[in-house]
C-alpha cells in the first residue's frame, strides 16, 4: 500500500466526500421524478404516521429482564404471607358469617304471644260459649261426670286467655246435682275462677242438649265451641263462627265452622 502525506489523505477525502455528495442529490432528483403524486401521497402519510408514533410512544420498552429463580428464603417468605392471606381471609369470612347471622336473627319473624293469637284466631271476637265434655274436661259423657270431673291441664292457659278479653260462657249436660258440684269443684281447683275473668254464674248446666242448643241463641255469641256435631250443624245459621272439636277431624259441616282436634291445637298451643 502506497503511503501518502497528510495534505494528500486530506485531498482525497475532499473528492471521495465531493462524489458522494453528486452521486446522492442525483439519486435523490432521479427518485422524485420517477414519484408520482400518489407516492408524494403515502410517502407523506407515512412520515406523519411516524411522527404521531413517536409521539405516542416517546421511549422504547425497556428490554425485559430474565426471570429470577425465588431462593429457598424468597420461597419461605412467599408462603408465609399466602398462609397470612388465607388466614386474614379466612378471618375475615367467619366475621361475614357471624354478622349474617346477626342480621338474620335481627330479621326473623317474632313468634306472636298466645293472647295475640287467641285475638287473632277469634277475630276479635268479644262473646264466645264453649261446652265442658271433651273441650275443657278430659271426661266425654254426662255418666262419666257422676264419677269424676277433670281439667285438661293443656286447654287451661288458652281458656284463661279468652277469659281476659271475651266474655265467656261454660255450659253442659249433666245427669245430676252432683255432677254440676264436681264440675264447678274442678274449675275451682284449676284456678279459672280466680286468675281468669270467669265467675261460677257464667257455668250454665241442662238436662238435654237441646237445653245447650238454646243458651247459645238466647246468648248469642261471637263464637261457639262444641264437639258435638248436631250442635254444631243446627247452630251453623245462627252462629257468627263455630268451632267444632272433635278427634278425627272431619269435614268442615259449614263455611263458618272450623275444625280441630283440640282447641289448644286449633290456637297453637300443641
Amino acid at each position: 500500500m502506497a503511503e501518502y502525506s497528510k495534505d494528500e489523505l486530506l485531498q482525497l477525502f475532499k473528492r471521495i466526500s465531493a462524489y458522494v455528495s453528486v452521486k446522492m442529490s442525483n439519486l435523490f432528483t432521479i427518485a422524485s421524478l420517477k414519484l408520482d403524486a400518489f407516492s408524494v401521497g403515502a410517502l407523506a402519510g407515512l412520515a406523519i404516521a411516524v411522527v404521531f408514533t413517536w409521539k405516542i410512544f416517546p421511549s422504547s420498552p425497556q428490554r425485559r429482564q430474565p426471570k429470577r429463580q425465588p431462593s429457598r428464603a424468597s420461597s419461605s417468605g412467599v408462603n408465609m404471607q399466602t398462609a397470612t392471606v388465607e388466614s386474614s381471609g379466612a378471618s375475615a369470612s367467619s366475621d361475614d358469617s357471624r354478622a349474617q347471622h346477626v342480621v338474620d336473627d335481627f330479621f326473623q319473624p317474632v313468634k306472636p304471644t298466645l293472647a295475640q293469637v287467641v285475638r287473632q284466631k277469634l277475630c276479635e271476637g268479644r262473646k264466645v260459649t264453649c261446652c265442658l265434655l271433651g273441650v275443657v274436661l278430659e271426661e266425654t259423657s254426662p255418666e262419666e261426670l257422676q264419677k269424676k270431673a277433670t281439667v285438661r291441664s293443656s286447654v287451661l292457659e288458652v281458656l284463661l286467655e279468652i277469659t281476659k278479653f271475651c266474655d265467656l260462657y261454660l255450659m253442659e249436660r249433666v245427669l245430676d246435682d252432683e255432677s254440676e258440684k264436681k264440675v264447678l269443684s274442678a274449675l275451682e281447683e284449676a284456678g279459672i275462677f280466680t286468675f281468669g275473668g270467669l265467675v261460677k254464674d257464667k257455668v250454665l248446666f241442662c238436662s238435654s242438649e237441646h237445653g245447650r242448643t238454646s243458651f247459645v241463641r238466647q246468648l248469642e255469641p261471637d263464637w261457639h265451641i262444641d264437639s258435638n256435631p248436631e250442635i254444631i250443624s243446627q247452630l251453623a245459621r245462627f252462629i257468627k263462627y263455630q268451632l267444632h272439636i272433635f278427634p278425627s277431624r272431619p269435614e268442615r259441616l259449614a263455611s263458618n265452622v272450623f275444625s280441630s282436634t283440640s282447641m289448644e291445637h286449633f290456637f297453637g298451643c300443641v
